[in-house]
């Protein structure tokens, strides 16, 4: 992960000039067409219009006729619950990075990886070229009822010759229409689309106000042939106007024949044609490539289009319910025409909707093929697709698209094939809701989408709400897409894709062997699978043998325990690490834990799910020891993790001195993909021991010694706390030399001061509802170095800003407000470098109060540069003019702590206040100079810098730990 490509690995608030530098996270990948469409053109109106689709105009009175106002109620809330579920995961997918060309095959791609995206994705895009065809099918037919010359309606003008060849010619110059305003660019569809949706809107508002304004009239209906090939008489269907008797008889179902295809219908054919029409929540997000925004306009966008078709829908099943006897709902679904002011109107809308439905389905599969072919998923098959214009419009994935619907259009009729269109959208959509859930489950830190009306129940209900209805629309064609994806799937997994995109499955596989996965489970009841040296090789259970394995597979029919979690570490792959999926995974060195108690909680409260390591090192030779003294202690330091509440490992190790017991620890902790990557350390300082086992409530003496059978009280098998002015196991060289080491294996490093100082609801596991507010101040700069630190974030100041959203995360800091600190230079302009960290943040989703601090010239700011690693510490300078600036950013953060808010310096412990306090401080850790007769000086130089400050962190980063891609 520390080669990863990001736009933010290197991001620099000021540019070489002072200028900003782009945010290319939400930009279009290499040469791509600049991003011109708005929320509305680019989502609104294509999904509106794609929703409609003919439906709208020809299918209301089938589905009231038939279903009845209460039924077809029914079925549109089912339809749009089902809708309503896969935009709720869309949203959340495309809030939280930015969203390429591509639509709904970008975000399953990325998430699920690319043997399930690439597959889902060819589906999708045979859907939208199945869709189109049918779509301008649908158009030809309806010009042909109207102006055919075989057309049987009462109102025909029989001009056009049918027939199969016809039929073909007719589609194939709508798809020439359709293919060239496709070719020419997304802004010509958008326009098209815009023009076309103010004729559907004309349409459907003549229809409303001609509900209201024309009064009762007879229609007539469609002659049928009577027995032995004899006419029957003329019959009509009745208009009533608004009629509290036609709305009472069209309350109840009445199931007939459809005068259309003679099939009798039901509810689940009735459903199925109702659900057909409004499958179109994709087709904004297919137009991601072009839209300014994507992840603001897909959300927004959709959302919109989805409430104002389901109004509208709702809106004509009332009114056709209070005007129309069943007759005329039941054998003319084309009745708008018939009732309309100006019947043209009816009929140019009609047309729009299907030339429109066209345009969007040829639109979205261009564009479906372009991010397939620009993946290479499929290799020289679709390597045509890729070619684009100068302007970046894939016009040879239009083309390419264009030859495959004339392809279907020589099919004719495509009355079967319409319902393997639509199981296969409901795979994409059940794909995306699996996505998200996939998402949620990993519990990633950076998964963390601005839009939050989503959980994974909405997206469990979705994923199964899309296979229920592919199967009650077709059994044969869910069964058959289902197969198809397979193949596809196994085809790419063969032929091997992309790993650069990461793998949910691999943060699913590291969130299912998590530490509550293998502790207190089995019907035995507190069963473990005990660490030895972090190789879980063996577990015991209550009543067998202290080692060995007691598990009878003959009375459980689940697997092992220690067999499961082998094969999910065998299958967690380090060579599939990506920085979106990344977590912290953190080594917690611990002395004495009597006086670390704070701290072992806020760690782990830091690890969002992660690896978690209690590590200890005793002082020691084993040549000169009769046995091994670390195993005897296992049992204590586990009966300290389980009072503790804390999910963690424990790992022990005998090393001569502590600073060689740490290289050991950071070495072999851990096993494939579970190993740290942050090494925590409490702060070297000359503040006395606390013993916070006399305390805390989870350590009273009576809960350690009052169950029978119970191990003895944790007081007694660990030490006294060091006294005040005792010799230490570790020298101050030897502490930062710890801390380098560290860094040169390339972990990250968290120092921990005054931990102990924490107000404790916020170490608790509760909710951390409480009535004072707190804030976390993070200074993602380096304070200590004069120049050049301000308006600078590197990948350090990215890795603060992360832990500290991690730390927000957790309910005890839910109330918490997080704000970030900004260091201007006596002579920058204020504002500037604030706008760009705050774009920053928001392509990130941290949501902080943003506050700007002048550098004054007490802290240095007039200094030249550093020389080395930019770090004032490992410059040649004096002693007093680094503990100067020291102190000078110590009063500054100090400043801050109390500035505004109604609480002193110092944070929690700064006495009696009102206002909100700082309950926590991050800061920027300098690297420890390269020279290590520095390392007393750089010590003293920590201590200046955080001393009053309350509860601090200091955090070094140095692999990328955040992205702005999806």
């Amino acid at each position: 992960m520390a080669s990863e490509s990001s736009p933010l690995l290197a991001y620099r608030l000021l540019g070489e000039e002072g200028t900003a530098l782009p945010l290319n996270g939400a930009g279009a990948p290499g040469g791509a067409s600049p991003r011109k469409l708005s929320t509305f053109l680019g989502v609104v109106v294509p999904t509106v219009l794609s929703m409609f689709s003919i439906v709208v105009f020809l299918r209301i009175g089938f589905v009231v006729g038939h279903a009845g106002l209460l039924q077809a109620l029914a079925m549109l809330l089912v339809a749009y619950f089902i809708l309503a579920l896969t935009v709720l995961s869309v949203c959340a997918i495309a809030t939280n990075g930015a969203v390429q060309g591509g639509g709904a095959y970008f975000m399953i791609s990325r998430t699920l990886g690319p043997e399930v995206g690439g597959s889902i994705g060819l589906m999708f895009y045979l859907a939208n070229v199945c869709g189109c065809a049918v779509s301008l099918l649908g158009l030809v037919e309806s010009v042909l009822d109207v102006f055919g010359a075989d057309a049987t309606g009462p109102s025909g003008l029989r001009v056009l010759p049918q027939g199969y060849g016809w039929n073909l010619l007719y589609g194939s110059l709508l798809l020439g229409l359709v293919g060239g305003v496709c070719t020419l660019g997304a802004g010509l569809y958008a326009r098209a689309s815009f023009l076309t949706f103010l004729l559907v809107s004309g349409s459907l508002a003549s229809v409303l106000i001609s509900f209201v304004a024309v009064g009762p009239r007879d229609i007539p209906l469609t002659p049928r042939p009577g027995p032995n090939g004899s006419s029957l008489p003329p019959r009509f269907g009745h208009f009533t106007g608004f009629n509290s008797s036609t709305l009472k008889d069209n309350l109840a179902a009445g199931y007939a024949e459809d005068y259309t295809t003679g099939a009798m219908m039901n509810f689940a054919s009735v459903f199925a044609v109702l659900f057909n029409g409004c499958t179109g929540i994709m087709a904004g997000a297919n137009m991601s490539g072009e839209l300014k925004d994507p992840s603001r306009a897909i959300p927004l966008g959709t959302i919109v289009a989805v409430a104002y078709t389901f109004f509208v829908y709702v809106l004509l099943f009332f009114l056709s319910s209070f005007t129309c006897d069943r007759t005329l709902l039941q054998e003319d679904y084309g009745f708008f025409r018939a009732i309309s002011l100006w019947p043209p109107l009816v009929l140019i809308g009609i047309y729009a909707t299907a030339l429109s439905a066209s345009m969007s389905s040829l639109i979205g599969a261009s564009r479906i093929l372009h991010a397939l072919a620009r993946d290479d998923l499929f290799g020289v098959i679709l390597a045509p697709a890729k070619v684009v214009s100068r302007g970046g419009n894939p016009w040879a994935a239009v083309l390419y698209s264009w030859g495959l619907v004339q392809l279907v259009l020589l099919a004719g009729k495509l009355n079967t094939l319409a319902a393997v269109v639509t199981v296969f959208y409901l795979v994409a959509y059940a794909a995306v809701d699996l996505s998200c859930l996939s998402l949620e489950w990993a519990s990633a830190p950076n998964f963390r989408p601005t839009f939050s009306l989503f959980s994974w129940h909405t997206c469990l209900l979705g994923v199964a709400s899309c296979l229920l209805m592919m199967f009650l629309i077709s059994p044969g064609a869910a069964g058959g897409s289902l197969l198809l994806m397979g193949l596809l799937a196994a085809l790419l997994t063969a032929r091997g894709g992309p790993s650069s995109w990461g793998y949910v499955s691999q943060a699913l596989l590291f969130h299912q062997v998590s530490p509550r996965s293998w502790r207190g489970g089995g019907e035995t009841g507190g069963g473990q699978i005990t660490p030895s040296l972090f190789g879980w090789s063996w577990c015991s259970r209550p009543g067998g043998a202290e080692q060995g394995c007691v598990f009878d597979p003959a009375t459980s029919p689940s697997p092992h325990p220690c067999t499961q979690v082998r094969k999910y570490l065998l299958r967690l792959d380090v060579r599939k690490d990506h920085v979106k999926f990344w977590r912290p995974q953190l080594l917690l060195l611990v002395g004495n834990p009597r006086g670390a108690l704070p701290l072992l909680r806020l760690a782990n409260q830091l690890k969002k799910g992660g690896l978690y390591v209690l590590g200890h090192v005793t002082l020691g030779d084993l040549d000169s020891l009769p046995s091994d003294p670390v195993q005897p202690q296992y049992g204590a330091w586990l009966s300290l993790v389980d009072r503790a509440q804390v999910k963690a490992f424990v790992d022990l190790t005998l090393s001569p001195s502590v600073r060689q017991g740490a290289q050991h620890l950071l070495r072999i902790s851990g096993l494939g993909g579970m190993k740290p990557n942050t090494l925590v350390l409490g702060f070297y300082d000359d503040a006395p021991p606390q013993d916070h086992f006399l305390t805390d409530p989870a350590f009273s003496e009576p809960a350690d010694s009052t169950r029978e059978g119970s191990s003895p009280a944790l007081s007694t098998l660990f030490p006294p706390p060091r006294a005040p002015g005792s010799p230490r196991a570790l020298s101050p060289q030897d502490y930062v030399a710890t801390v380098a080491d560290a860094l040169k294996m390339n972990k990250n490093v968290v120092l921990a001061r005054a931990s102990g100082a924490l107000p404790p609801e916020r170490l608790s596991r509760g909710s951390g509802g409480t009535s004072q507010l707190h804030h976390v101040d993070v200074w993602p700069l380096n304070l200590l170095r004069p120049r050049g630190g301000p308006g600078y974030v590197d990948v350090c100041g990215l890795f603060l800003l992360q832990m500290a959203t991690i730390l927000g995360m957790v309910p005890a800091w839910h109330s918490a407000r997080l704000r970030i600190f900004l260091c201007l230079g006596p002579r920058e302009a204020p504002g500037a470098a604030e706008g760009r960290l705050r774009a920053l943040l928001s392509q990130l989703r941290i949501r902080a109060e943003v506050q700007e601090v002048v550098w004054g010239e007490g802290a240095g700011a007039g200094e030249p540069e550093a020389e080395e690693e930019g770090d004032f510490v490992n410059s040649g300078r004096g002693d007093v003019e680094a503990e100067a600036l020291a102190r000078s950013a110590n009063a500054l953060v100090r400043a801050q702590q109390g500035r505004g808010t109604g609480g002193g310096p110092g944070g929690p412990e700064g006495g009696d206040t009102e206002g909100p306090t700082t309950a926590l401080t991050f800061l920027y850790l300098p690297r420890p100079p390269a020279d290590p007769a520095r390392y007393p000086r750089y010590l003293a130089l920590l201590e200046t810098l955080t001393r009053d400050l309350g509860p601090t962190l200091l955090v070094h980063g140095v692999t990328p730990v955040t992205c702005t891609d999806l």
